[in-house]
Protein backbone atom coordinates (compact mmCIF):
# COMPACT_ATOMS: atom_id res chain seq x y z
CA UNK A 1 0.00 0.00 0.00
CA UNK A 2 1.25 3.35 -0.66
CA UNK A 3 -0.04 6.35 1.22
CA UNK A 4 -0.41 10.23 0.07
CA UNK A 5 -1.69 13.28 1.48
CA UNK A 6 -3.81 15.80 -0.30
CA UNK A 7 -2.51 19.33 -0.08
CA UNK A 8 -3.85 22.94 -1.89
CA UNK A 9 -6.40 26.03 -1.24
CA UNK A 10 -9.66 25.75 -0.14
CA UNK A 11 -11.80 24.78 -3.01
CA UNK A 12 -9.49 23.77 -5.59
CA UNK A 13 -11.08 20.46 -5.55
CA UNK A 14 -9.13 18.41 -3.36
CA UNK A 15 -11.87 16.37 -1.75
CA UNK A 16 -13.57 16.08 -5.33
CA UNK A 17 -10.51 14.68 -7.14
CA UNK A 18 -10.14 11.76 -4.53
CA UNK A 19 -14.15 11.22 -4.65
CA UNK A 20 -13.50 10.43 -8.36
CA UNK A 21 -9.97 8.45 -8.11
CA UNK A 22 -11.33 6.25 -5.47
CA UNK A 23 -15.51 6.15 -5.43
CA UNK A 24 -15.04 6.78 -2.12
CA UNK A 25 -16.42 9.82 0.39
CA UNK A 26 -13.80 11.75 1.94
CA UNK A 27 -15.67 14.12 3.72
CA UNK A 28 -17.09 12.42 7.34
CA UNK A 29 -19.17 14.74 8.70
CA UNK A 30 -22.01 16.25 7.46
CA UNK A 31 -21.25 19.61 8.66
CA UNK A 32 -18.49 19.10 5.97
CA UNK A 33 -21.02 18.01 3.43
CA UNK A 34 -23.57 20.69 3.89
CA UNK A 35 -21.12 23.35 3.51
CA UNK A 36 -19.19 21.36 0.81
CA UNK A 37 -15.46 22.03 2.70
CA UNK A 38 -13.72 19.86 4.08
CA UNK A 39 -13.27 20.58 8.11
CA UNK A 40 -10.84 17.09 9.40
CA UNK A 41 -9.30 14.99 8.05
CA UNK A 42 -10.46 12.80 5.57
CA UNK A 43 -9.54 8.79 4.63
CA UNK A 44 -10.12 7.02 1.33
CA UNK A 45 -8.71 4.57 -0.98
CA UNK A 46 -8.53 2.57 -4.47
CA UNK A 47 -6.69 0.13 -6.61
CA UNK A 48 -4.86 0.95 -9.32
CA UNK A 49 -4.00 -0.98 -12.69
CA UNK A 50 -0.51 -2.68 -11.55
CA UNK A 51 -2.44 -4.07 -8.24
CA UNK A 52 -1.35 -1.40 -5.95
CA UNK A 53 -3.29 0.14 -3.60
CA UNK A 54 -2.95 3.81 -2.61
CA UNK A 55 -4.61 6.08 0.34
CA UNK A 56 -5.41 9.08 0.44
CA UNK A 57 -5.48 11.56 3.65
CA UNK A 58 -7.38 14.45 2.25
CA UNK A 59 -7.04 17.58 4.51
CA UNK A 60 -8.69 20.56 5.00
CA UNK A 61 -7.15 23.87 3.03
CA UNK A 62 -8.97 26.31 5.04
CA UNK A 63 -6.70 28.43 7.03
CA UNK A 64 -8.71 27.61 10.30
CA UNK A 65 -7.98 24.43 9.78
CA UNK A 66 -4.41 24.70 9.40
CA UNK A 67 -3.78 22.69 12.49
CA UNK A 68 -5.52 19.71 11.02
CA UNK A 69 -3.81 19.88 7.97
CA UNK A 70 -0.67 19.60 9.02
CA UNK A 71 -1.62 16.40 11.70
CA UNK A 72 -2.49 14.79 8.17
CA UNK A 73 0.45 15.55 6.74
CA UNK A 74 2.45 15.22 8.76
CA UNK A 75 3.08 11.19 8.81
CA UNK A 76 2.44 10.50 5.41
CA UNK A 77 5.47 9.85 2.69
CA UNK A 78 4.19 11.63 0.04
CA UNK A 79 1.76 14.29 -1.08
CA UNK A 80 -0.67 15.21 -4.28
CA UNK A 81 -0.80 18.71 -4.55
CA UNK A 82 -3.87 20.84 -5.96
CA UNK A 83 -4.66 23.82 -7.43
CA UNK A 84 -7.43 24.93 -9.52
CA UNK A 85 -7.04 26.39 -13.15
CA UNK A 86 -9.62 29.09 -12.47
CA UNK A 87 -7.73 30.38 -9.29
CA UNK A 88 -4.21 29.64 -9.60
CA UNK A 89 -1.98 29.79 -7.11
CA UNK A 90 -3.62 31.46 -3.75
CA UNK A 91 -2.96 32.41 0.39
CA UNK A 92 -3.49 28.50 1.43
CA UNK A 93 -1.82 26.81 -1.42
CA UNK A 94 1.68 28.90 -0.06
CA UNK A 95 0.97 27.85 3.38
CA UNK A 96 0.54 24.49 2.47
CA UNK A 97 3.48 24.25 0.36
CA UNK A 98 5.68 26.13 3.20
CA UNK A 99 4.53 22.94 5.49
CA UNK A 100 5.29 20.37 3.03
CA UNK A 101 8.62 22.20 2.95
CA UNK A 102 9.51 22.12 6.40
CA UNK A 103 8.84 18.32 6.84
CA UNK A 104 11.17 17.74 3.61
CA UNK A 105 8.58 15.63 2.17
CA UNK A 106 10.44 14.98 -1.45
CA UNK A 107 7.53 13.34 -3.47
CA UNK A 108 4.73 14.79 -4.97
CA UNK A 109 2.70 15.06 -8.07
CA UNK A 110 1.09 18.44 -9.13
CA UNK A 111 -2.78 18.18 -10.03
CA UNK A 112 -4.48 21.23 -11.67
CA UNK A 113 -7.98 20.48 -11.39
CA UNK A 114 -11.31 22.67 -12.72
CA UNK A 115 -9.49 22.06 -16.29
CA UNK A 116 -12.66 22.62 -17.76
CA UNK A 117 -13.18 25.75 -16.64
CA UNK A 118 -9.95 27.49 -17.72
CA UNK A 119 -6.88 26.59 -19.59
CA UNK A 120 -4.53 24.49 -16.94
CA UNK A 121 -1.23 25.06 -18.61
CA UNK A 122 -0.26 28.71 -17.13
CA UNK A 123 -1.38 27.59 -13.56
CA UNK A 124 0.70 24.50 -14.04
CA UNK A 125 3.66 26.11 -15.19
CA UNK A 126 3.43 28.68 -12.12
CA UNK A 127 2.77 25.85 -9.54
CA UNK A 128 6.10 23.75 -11.27
CA UNK A 129 8.27 26.61 -10.64
CA UNK A 130 7.21 26.50 -7.28
CA UNK A 131 7.16 23.14 -6.40
CA UNK A 132 10.61 22.65 -7.69
CA UNK A 133 12.29 25.44 -5.18
CA UNK A 134 11.29 23.25 -2.44
CA UNK A 135 11.88 20.11 -0.60
CA UNK A 136 9.83 18.38 -3.50
CA UNK A 137 11.83 19.41 -6.72
CA UNK A 138 11.02 18.38 -9.90
CA UNK A 139 7.35 16.82 -10.14
CA UNK A 140 5.27 15.26 -12.72
CA UNK A 141 1.57 17.30 -13.85
CA UNK A 142 -1.72 16.48 -15.01
CA UNK A 143 -4.49 18.52 -15.62
CA UNK A 144 -8.04 17.08 -14.65
CA UNK A 145 -11.62 17.82 -14.72
CA UNK A 146 -13.47 15.90 -12.12
CA UNK A 147 -16.86 17.78 -13.38
CA UNK A 148 -15.97 16.27 -17.51
CA UNK A 149 -13.90 13.38 -16.32
CA UNK A 150 -10.99 14.31 -18.49
CA UNK A 151 -7.70 13.91 -17.45
CA UNK A 152 -8.53 11.46 -14.22
CA UNK A 153 -7.70 8.32 -16.51
CA UNK A 154 -4.20 9.54 -17.40
CA UNK A 155 -3.91 10.53 -13.85
CA UNK A 156 -4.45 7.31 -12.75
CA UNK A 157 -1.35 5.83 -15.26
CA UNK A 158 0.80 8.64 -13.63
CA UNK A 159 -0.05 8.05 -10.21
CA UNK A 160 0.76 4.24 -10.69
CA UNK A 161 3.79 4.86 -12.15
CA UNK A 162 5.09 7.97 -9.82
CA UNK A 163 4.53 5.49 -6.68
CA UNK A 164 6.12 2.48 -7.91
CA UNK A 165 9.08 4.86 -7.98
CA UNK A 166 9.07 5.32 -4.20
CA UNK A 167 11.57 3.55 -1.97
CA UNK A 168 9.91 0.68 0.19
CA UNK A 169 9.25 0.82 3.89
CA UNK A 170 11.33 -1.55 6.21
CA UNK A 171 8.48 -3.81 7.92
CA UNK A 172 11.48 -4.47 10.64
CA UNK A 173 11.65 -0.98 11.72
CA UNK A 174 10.33 -0.22 15.40
CA UNK A 175 7.38 1.10 14.98
CA UNK A 176 5.77 4.68 15.90
CA UNK A 177 2.26 5.35 15.14
CA UNK A 178 1.28 8.89 15.29
CA UNK A 179 -2.96 8.84 16.45
CA UNK A 180 -4.97 11.13 14.14
CA UNK A 181 -8.30 9.68 14.78
CA UNK A 182 -9.77 7.34 17.74
CA UNK A 183 -13.32 6.44 18.42
CA UNK A 184 -15.61 3.59 20.45
CA UNK A 185 -17.48 0.84 19.19
CA UNK A 186 -20.37 -1.04 21.32
CA UNK A 187 -18.70 -4.49 22.07
CA UNK A 188 -15.13 -3.80 20.63
CA UNK A 189 -13.69 -1.06 22.68
CA UNK A 190 -10.95 2.09 21.85
CA UNK A 191 -10.27 2.05 18.41
CA UNK A 192 -7.45 4.30 16.88
CA UNK A 193 -6.59 5.09 13.54
CA UNK A 194 -2.96 6.44 11.77
CA UNK A 195 -0.55 6.20 9.07
CA UNK A 196 1.99 3.00 9.67
CA UNK A 197 5.39 4.66 7.96
CA UNK A 198 8.02 1.63 8.93
CA UNK A 199 7.56 -1.17 10.68
CA UNK A 200 4.65 -3.72 10.88
CA UNK A 201 1.30 -4.23 13.72
CA UNK A 202 -0.10 -7.42 14.40
CA UNK A 203 -3.01 -8.90 16.32
CA UNK A 204 -1.98 -9.52 20.06
CA UNK A 205 1.01 -7.08 19.72
CA UNK A 206 2.01 -4.96 22.33
CA UNK A 207 2.87 -0.89 21.60
CA UNK A 208 3.37 1.70 24.90
CA UNK A 209 1.08 3.95 25.43
CA UNK A 210 2.20 7.43 27.57
CA UNK A 211 3.76 5.31 30.60
CA UNK A 212 1.82 1.84 29.78
CA UNK A 213 1.60 -1.33 27.57
CA UNK A 214 -1.67 -1.82 25.40
CA UNK A 215 -2.59 -5.01 23.57
CA UNK A 216 -3.41 -5.15 20.04
CA UNK A 217 -6.67 -6.81 20.09
CA UNK A 218 -7.63 -6.33 16.19
CA UNK A 219 -6.08 -4.80 13.65
CA UNK A 220 -7.87 -3.85 10.61
CA UNK A 221 -6.28 -2.09 7.09
CA UNK A 222 -8.77 -0.26 4.60
CA UNK A 223 -11.73 -1.63 6.11
CA UNK A 224 -10.36 -5.30 6.45
CA UNK A 225 -9.51 -7.31 9.28
CA UNK A 226 -5.78 -8.89 9.06
CA UNK A 227 -3.76 -10.72 11.26
CA UNK A 228 -0.58 -8.26 10.54
CA UNK A 229 0.06 -5.20 8.31
CA UNK A 230 3.55 -4.00 7.17
CA UNK A 231 4.36 -0.47 6.47
CA UNK A 232 3.18 1.71 4.71
CA UNK A 233 -0.46 1.46 5.55
CA UNK A 234 -3.17 2.95 6.79
CA UNK A 235 -4.44 1.03 10.03
CA UNK A 236 -7.26 1.12 12.87
CA UNK A 237 -6.02 -0.75 15.46
CA UNK A 238 -8.56 -1.99 18.08
CA UNK A 239 -6.61 -1.86 21.75
CA UNK A 240 -7.69 -3.99 24.94
CA UNK A 241 -8.46 -2.26 28.00
CA UNK A 242 -7.94 1.25 27.11
CA UNK A 243 -10.34 4.15 27.77
CA UNK A 244 -10.90 6.02 24.55
CA UNK A 245 -10.50 9.28 26.93
CA UNK A 246 -6.86 8.12 27.42
CA UNK A 247 -6.19 8.48 23.67
CA UNK A 248 -6.51 10.54 20.81
CA UNK A 249 -5.26 13.17 18.12
CA UNK A 250 -1.11 13.55 19.18
CA UNK A 251 -1.55 10.47 21.14
CA UNK A 252 1.81 7.78 19.69
CA UNK A 253 1.97 4.04 19.95
CA UNK A 254 5.54 2.79 20.15
CA UNK A 255 7.35 -0.35 20.04
CA UNK A 256 8.34 -1.05 23.95
CA UNK A 257 11.98 -0.45 25.16
CA UNK A 258 13.11 0.63 21.42
CA UNK A 259 12.63 4.57 21.54
CA UNK A 260 13.65 7.63 23.94
CA UNK A 261 11.37 10.01 25.24
CA UNK A 262 13.40 13.13 25.02
CA UNK A 263 11.99 16.46 27.13
CA UNK A 264 13.86 18.67 25.03
CA UNK A 265 15.88 18.40 21.48
CA UNK A 266 18.82 20.47 19.40
CA UNK A 267 17.22 21.32 16.29
CA UNK A 268 18.23 23.08 13.44
CA UNK A 269 15.86 26.03 11.61
CA UNK A 270 15.14 27.23 8.07
CA UNK A 271 12.72 30.49 8.45
CA UNK A 272 10.13 31.07 6.50
CA UNK A 273 8.44 34.19 8.90
CA UNK A 274 10.88 36.95 10.33
CA UNK A 275 12.19 36.01 13.70
CA UNK A 276 12.36 33.43 16.29
CA UNK A 277 9.59 34.63 19.13
CA UNK A 278 10.24 32.38 22.74
CA UNK A 279 7.34 29.98 22.27
CA UNK A 280 6.05 28.65 19.48
CA UNK A 281 3.78 25.75 18.57
CA UNK A 282 5.66 22.66 17.43
CA UNK A 283 3.75 20.41 15.21
CA UNK A 284 5.21 16.52 14.92
CA UNK A 285 3.56 13.53 13.74
CA UNK A 286 -0.08 14.31 14.47
CA UNK A 287 0.99 16.12 17.52
CA UNK A 288 1.11 19.90 18.34
CA UNK A 289 2.91 20.89 21.77
CA UNK A 290 3.91 24.39 22.90
CA UNK A 291 7.21 24.50 23.31
CA UNK A 292 9.96 27.00 24.69
CA UNK A 293 13.03 28.10 22.36
CA UNK A 294 16.57 29.22 23.02
CA UNK A 295 18.65 30.19 20.82
CA UNK A 296 22.31 28.35 20.80
CA UNK A 297 23.94 31.26 18.71
CA UNK A 298 22.76 33.83 16.67
CA UNK A 299 20.04 36.63 16.97
CA UNK A 300 16.42 36.72 16.03
CA UNK A 301 16.98 33.97 13.28
CA UNK A 302 19.50 31.51 14.64
CA UNK A 303 19.98 28.24 12.62
CA UNK A 304 20.27 26.29 15.57
CA UNK A 305 18.22 25.97 18.35
CA UNK A 306 17.57 24.04 21.73
CA UNK A 307 13.81 22.98 21.70
CA UNK A 308 12.19 22.08 25.61
CA UNK A 309 8.91 19.94 25.09
CA UNK A 310 5.83 20.27 27.96
CA UNK A 311 6.22 16.26 27.80
CA UNK A 312 8.89 13.75 26.46
CA UNK A 313 7.96 12.62 23.03
CA UNK A 314 9.18 9.74 20.73
CA UNK A 315 11.94 11.58 18.31
CA UNK A 316 14.73 10.68 16.43
CA UNK A 317 17.95 12.50 14.88
CA UNK A 318 16.39 13.52 11.28
CA UNK A 319 12.51 13.68 12.00
CA UNK A 320 11.22 16.95 10.84
CA UNK A 321 8.86 19.20 12.20
CA UNK A 322 7.09 22.41 11.91
CA UNK A 323 7.22 25.61 14.05
CA UNK A 324 4.28 27.72 14.21
CA UNK A 325 2.58 30.49 15.01
CA UNK A 326 -0.53 29.78 15.95
CA UNK A 327 -2.27 33.53 16.64
CA UNK A 328 -0.71 34.60 13.45
CA UNK A 329 -1.54 31.65 11.64
CA UNK A 330 2.18 31.28 9.93
CA UNK A 331 4.21 28.81 9.70
CA UNK A 332 7.74 30.23 11.13
CA UNK A 333 9.94 27.57 10.54
CA UNK A 334 10.73 23.88 9.15
CA UNK A 335 12.70 21.96 11.85
CA UNK A 336 14.83 19.27 11.76
CA UNK A 337 15.81 17.44 14.61
CA UNK A 338 19.61 16.63 15.18
CA UNK A 339 19.97 15.24 18.85
CA UNK A 340 17.60 14.05 21.44
CA UNK A 341 19.39 13.71 24.01
CA UNK A 342 21.37 16.88 24.23
CA UNK A 343 23.85 17.99 26.90
CA UNK A 344 22.98 20.74 29.62
CA UNK A 345 23.68 24.27 29.40
CA UNK A 346 24.91 25.11 32.58
CA UNK A 347 28.26 27.50 31.94
CA UNK A 348 29.06 30.51 30.51
CA UNK A 349 29.07 29.75 26.58
CA UNK A 350 27.77 26.37 26.25
CA UNK A 351 25.32 27.36 24.50
CA UNK A 352 27.43 28.45 21.70
CA UNK A 353 29.89 25.95 22.09
CA UNK A 354 27.29 23.51 21.71
CA UNK A 355 26.17 25.20 18.10
CA UNK A 356 29.46 25.03 16.96
CA UNK A 357 29.54 21.21 17.88
CA UNK A 358 26.18 20.82 16.11
CA UNK A 359 27.25 22.85 12.72
CA UNK A 360 28.46 20.04 10.77
CA UNK A 361 25.60 17.24 11.80
CA UNK A 362 23.63 16.14 9.26
CA UNK A 363 20.65 14.78 10.76
CA UNK A 364 21.22 11.31 11.34
CA UNK A 365 22.54 9.21 14.33
CA UNK A 366 26.02 8.81 14.29
CA UNK A 367 26.90 5.92 16.52
CA UNK A 368 30.65 6.88 16.79
CA UNK A 369 29.51 10.63 17.65
CA UNK A 370 27.68 9.20 20.17
CA UNK A 371 29.79 7.51 22.12
CA UNK A 372 32.97 9.65 22.06
CA UNK A 373 30.54 12.34 22.91
CA UNK A 374 29.27 10.34 26.15
CA UNK A 375 32.18 8.41 26.57
CA UNK A 376 29.92 5.47 27.27
CA UNK A 377 26.60 4.43 26.33
CA UNK A 378 24.73 1.25 26.11
CA UNK A 379 23.59 -0.62 22.79
CA UNK A 380 19.85 -0.53 24.77
CA UNK A 381 20.42 3.40 24.38
CA UNK A 382 22.11 3.28 20.89
CA UNK A 383 18.97 1.85 19.84
CA UNK A 384 16.39 4.23 21.38
CA UNK A 385 18.28 7.08 19.71
CA UNK A 386 17.90 5.55 16.18
CA UNK A 387 21.21 3.60 15.56
CA UNK A 388 20.11 0.49 13.33
CA UNK A 389 20.33 -2.90 14.41
CA UNK A 390 22.60 -4.02 11.23
CA UNK A 391 25.07 -1.40 12.33
CA UNK A 392 24.88 -2.35 15.98
CA UNK A 393 25.04 -6.13 15.04
CA UNK A 394 28.21 -4.99 13.07
CA UNK A 395 32.11 -4.37 14.92
CA UNK A 396 32.71 -1.46 16.91
CA UNK A 397 33.56 1.69 15.58
CA UNK A 398 37.76 2.01 15.77
CA UNK A 399 38.75 3.80 18.96
CA UNK A 400 35.79 2.28 20.63
CA UNK A 401 35.67 -0.95 22.65
CA UNK A 402 32.36 -3.13 23.07
CA UNK A 403 32.33 -4.41 26.60
CA UNK A 404 28.95 -6.63 27.54
CA UNK A 405 26.76 -4.60 26.51
CA UNK A 406 28.12 -0.98 26.88
CA UNK A 407 30.21 0.73 24.03
CA UNK A 408 33.19 2.56 25.81
CA UNK A 409 35.34 4.94 23.95
CA UNK A 410 39.34 3.88 24.43
CA UNK A 411 40.24 7.32 26.04
CA UNK A 412 37.54 6.71 28.69
CA UNK A 413 38.76 3.18 29.43
CA UNK A 414 42.08 4.34 29.64
CA UNK A 415 41.21 6.43 32.32
CA UNK A 416 38.99 4.00 34.39
CA UNK A 417 41.97 1.49 34.07
CA UNK A 418 44.66 4.48 35.45
CA UNK A 419 42.32 6.35 38.26
CA UNK A 420 40.78 2.72 39.44
CA UNK A 421 44.52 1.94 39.99
CA UNK A 422 44.97 5.22 41.93
CA UNK A 423 41.96 4.94 43.57
CA UNK A 424 42.43 1.13 45.01
CA UNK A 425 46.14 2.84 46.10
CA UNK A 426 44.86 5.91 47.74
CA UNK A 427 42.18 3.77 49.87
CA UNK A 428 44.67 1.50 51.06
CA UNK A 429 47.15 4.71 52.21
CA UNK A 430 44.33 6.20 54.31
CA UNK A 431 42.46 3.00 55.42
CA UNK A 432 45.05 0.40 56.23
CA UNK A 433 42.68 -1.52 57.86
CA UNK A 434 40.34 -1.76 54.57
CA UNK A 435 42.64 -1.83 52.08
CA UNK A 436 40.18 -2.89 49.26
CA UNK A 437 36.80 -0.69 48.21
CA UNK A 438 33.36 -2.08 47.51
CA UNK A 439 32.31 -2.53 43.57
CA UNK A 440 29.78 -0.04 44.25
CA UNK A 441 32.10 2.82 45.58
CA UNK A 442 34.38 1.88 42.68
CA UNK A 443 31.34 2.84 40.38
CA UNK A 444 30.14 5.91 42.35
CA UNK A 445 33.47 7.46 42.40
CA UNK A 446 34.20 6.40 38.43
CA UNK A 447 31.11 7.49 37.68
CA UNK A 448 30.81 3.58 35.51
CA UNK A 449 27.07 3.20 34.14
CA UNK A 450 26.97 -0.72 34.80
CA UNK A 451 28.59 -2.70 37.21
CA UNK A 452 28.70 -5.69 33.77
CA UNK A 453 31.62 -3.36 32.72
CA UNK A 454 33.69 -3.68 36.31
CA UNK A 455 35.44 -7.99 35.43
CA UNK A 456 37.01 -6.71 32.52
CA UNK A 457 37.96 -3.31 34.12
CA UNK A 458 39.01 -4.38 37.54
CA UNK A 459 41.41 -7.48 35.47
CA UNK A 460 42.83 -4.79 33.03
CA UNK A 461 43.74 -3.00 36.22
CA UNK A 462 45.86 -5.80 37.35
CA UNK A 463 43.81 -5.88 40.49
CA UNK A 464 42.03 -8.69 42.37
CA UNK A 465 38.26 -9.21 43.18
CA UNK A 466 37.42 -11.12 46.44
CA UNK A 467 33.90 -11.37 47.73
CA UNK A 468 33.14 -8.61 46.38
CA UNK A 469 35.89 -6.19 47.26
CA UNK A 470 38.61 -5.20 45.15
CA UNK A 471 41.97 -4.17 45.94
CA UNK A 472 45.58 -4.69 44.58
CA UNK A 473 46.74 -8.83 44.90
CA UNK A 474 47.73 -10.11 48.31
CA UNK A 475 46.81 -6.62 50.18
CA UNK A 476 46.16 -7.79 53.81
CA UNK A 477 44.29 -5.35 56.67
CA UNK A 478 47.24 -3.81 58.97
CA UNK A 479 47.34 -0.52 61.62
CA UNK A 480 49.75 1.19 58.75
CA UNK A 481 51.61 3.83 61.17
CA UNK A 482 50.33 2.10 63.81
CA UNK A 483 52.43 -1.22 64.05
CA UNK A 484 55.29 0.07 65.35
CA UNK A 485 53.72 1.00 68.76
CA UNK A 486 51.76 -1.81 68.59
CA UNK A 487 54.41 -3.91 68.61
CA UNK A 488 56.38 -2.00 70.96
CA UNK A 489 53.22 -2.84 73.51
CA UNK A 490 53.18 -6.54 72.49
CA UNK A 491 56.61 -7.09 73.36
CA UNK A 492 56.32 -5.30 76.83
CA UNK A 493 52.91 -7.46 77.03
CA UNK A 494 55.07 -10.88 76.92
CA UNK A 495 57.50 -10.05 79.69
CA UNK A 496 54.78 -8.22 81.92
CA UNK A 497 51.42 -9.45 81.27
CA UNK A 498 49.78 -7.35 84.02
CA UNK A 499 51.43 -3.86 82.40
CA UNK A 500 48.88 -2.71 80.47
CA UNK A 501 49.41 0.75 78.69
CA UNK A 502 47.47 3.50 79.79
CA UNK A 503 45.62 5.71 77.06
CA UNK A 504 48.01 8.42 76.35
CA UNK A 505 50.58 5.56 75.48
CA UNK A 506 47.75 3.95 73.15
CA UNK A 507 47.14 7.91 71.73
CA UNK A 508 50.71 8.39 71.25
CA UNK A 509 51.30 5.21 69.43
CA UNK A 510 48.22 5.69 66.75
CA UNK A 511 45.88 2.74 68.56
CA UNK A 512 42.36 4.01 68.41
CA UNK A 513 38.94 1.83 68.77
CA UNK A 514 38.93 0.80 65.38
CA UNK A 515 42.87 0.01 65.57
CA UNK A 516 42.33 -1.69 68.88
CA UNK A 517 39.57 -4.02 68.25
CA UNK A 518 41.61 -4.82 65.11
CA UNK A 519 44.45 -5.94 67.11
CA UNK A 520 42.36 -7.75 69.34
Amino acid sequence: MRVIATAGHVDHGKSALVRALTGMEPDRWQAERDRGMTIDLGFVWTGLPSGETVAFVDVPGHQRFIGNMVAGLGPCPAVLFVVAADEGWSRQSQEHLAAIDALGVSAGLLVVTKADLADPAPVMSDALQRLSKTSLGEVAAVGVSVRTGDGIAELTGVLDAWLAGLPEADPGARVRLWVDRSFSIRGAGTVVTGTLPEGSVAVGDELTLGDRRVRVRGVQSLDVRRERVDAVARVALNLADTPVAEVGRGSVLLSPGRWWLTPSVDARLRFFDERLPQEAMLHVGTAAVQVRLRPLAGDDRPELVRITLPTALPLTAGDRAILRNPGAQRIIAGVEILDVDPPALRRRGAARRRAAELVESTGAVDLTREIRRRGVLSRTMARKLGVPDSVLAGEPPAGVRLVDDQYVAETRWQRWVSELGELVDRQARLDPLQPTLTHEAIRGALRIPGRELLPTLIKEAGLADSGGRVGRPGATADLGPAEPGLAEIEARLAEHPWAAPERDELTAAGLGARELAAAA
